[in-house]
């Protein structure tokens, strides 16, 4: 019988993670409680709440619950915290690279301006990164439920700080809501400044969500993406293009789009050779961290530990992380899986 290798030791990149939802639970008490914010039960109780965001209702819901999270970030020493202790969590679970994901502009009221809020966030990614040794980079996320005008501002922003540690450019919030095609331009923006192009789709949203990803933004990642198991030709595509899936499998329960982690089509994404990228999505409101998502793909979907070091290995080469980091991470997942 094969020997169980401990998930958390085998190293690994995290390229799924939202600012706010990184947050542990207990700093989220600490900041409403010194802020005079008032949490609901959701958020206050001590359990994951209950999420279900097939329906605007419970979308809004869930949108409602983050937003309450968000107002208790308020100086840049709340961000120094959130990013410094995210970085823990990110290495106890065995991550050599984070690429977090962030829109300023949530921010920004509190923190100065647009300009500002970029600056205090990236200041914290490299505090964090020398404090925890922990290889930090940010994705500039632009609000799908906004103007694509604004989308292109934060392009061109995210351009502008692409030597200060922003390596990749998102569209995140409800896929169901406008089309991908309406933010065109600040993608090319940011491919033209060299950006990764990383949006959200086919995760609330059906199959057609990751083709037009592919086909009017050009993802060179898609966050989700799972419901790209539901069309075996656009499988094909990923595969062929090798566009990684950013995978977030308890996210995609705790919203309703699977019932139960065992629906999660993550065998079916990984035998038609669609590279993974497992992430913790927002562990705040999901309840589950990086090495969890390794652990639902064990016990639910019956990968062996040499299927988790490929998982490992692809999470590796869809990164940004240079190169010398990639190779380091790809021989440590060797030797996890030698020992």
């Amino acid at each position: 019988m094969e020997s169980v290798r401990d998930v958390k030791l085998l190293p690994k990149a995290h390229l799924h993670l939202h600012f706010t939802g990184s947050m542990r639970p207990s700093t989220l008490l600490e900041l409403a409680d010194k802020y005079g914010v008032h949490l609901p039960e959701a958020l206050s109780g001590g359990e994951p709440p209950r999420l279900r965001a097939t329906d605007e209702r419970g979308w809004f819901r869930f949108q409602r619950l983050y937003d309450i999270a968000r107002s208790c970030l308020r100086s840049p020493e709340d961000i120094q915290r959130l990013v410094r202790e995210a970085a823990e969590e990110d290495v106890r679970d065995g991550s050599g690279w984070l690429e977090i994901q962030v829109d300023p502009t949530s921010y920004a009221p509190r923190l100065g301006g647009l300009i500002p809020a970029l600056e205090i966030i990236l200041d914290a990614v490299d505090s964090a990164s020398r404090d925890t040794g922990l290889g930090i980079r940010v994705i500039v996320a632009a609000n799908r439920m906004k103007h694509p005008l604004d989308a292109r501002t934060l392009a061109r922003l995210a351009v502008r700080y692409a030597d200060r540690g922003v390596i990749g450019f998102g569209l995140s919030n409800d896929e169901r809501r406008g089309l991908a095609r309406d933010f065109d331009r600040a993608f090319e923006i940011a491919r033209e400044g060299g950006l990764l192009a990383a949006p959200h789709g086919g995760e609330l949203a059906g199959p057609s969500s990751v083709r037009d990803c592919l086909d009017d933004l050009r993802a060179g990642r898609v966050g989700h993406g799972v419901r790209a198991a539901e069309d075996p030709r656009l499988l094909r595509k990923l595969a062929e293009r090798e566009v990684a899936c950013e995978v977030c499998p308890t996210s995609n329960v705790a919203l309703g789009v699977y019932e139960k982690p065992s629906d999660v089509p993550l065998r079916v994404l990984y035998e038609a050779g669609v590279p993974i990228a497992l992430g913790a999505d927002d562990p705040l409101l999901f309840g589950a961290r990086l090495a969890a998502q390794y652990d639902v793909a064990r016990e639910h979907h019956g990968f062996t530990d040499a299927e988790l070091a490929e998982l490992a290995r692809q999470s590796v080469r869809a990164s940004r992380a240079p190169r010398d980091v990639r190779e380091k991470l790809l021989s440590g997942v060797d030797d996890w899986l030698a020992a």
